[in-house]
């Protein structure tokens, strides 16, 4: 049973493997390569949290999320310092 909703939050264990493995290899072979998500898990405040500890460059959302979104990259930031 799954505690919320694989559409809204990113699965850490399955699909953020998945999103580091990515990042690490593509990086390998092209440095400075830009990432970005997009859809609603670039709305939601852990996927949010998660994307900027793996180094992903830019998330995107639709409008109704954005200030969330903004909310949790400046938060997530500054709890990396």
């Amino acid at each position: 049973m799954c505690d919320t909703s694989p559409f809204e939050t990113l699965d850490l264990d399955g699909v953020g493997r998945l999103v580091t493995l990515a990042l690490e290899e593509g990086r390998a072979a092209r440095p400075g390569l830009p990432v970005g998500v997009c859809g609603e898990h670039g709305g939601d405040p852990d996927s949010i949290h998660f994307f900027d500890s793996a180094g992903v460059d830019y998330v995107s959302c639709s409008p109704y999320r954005v200030p969330i979104a903004r909310l949790e990259a400046g938060r997530a930031r500054y709890l990396q310092r």
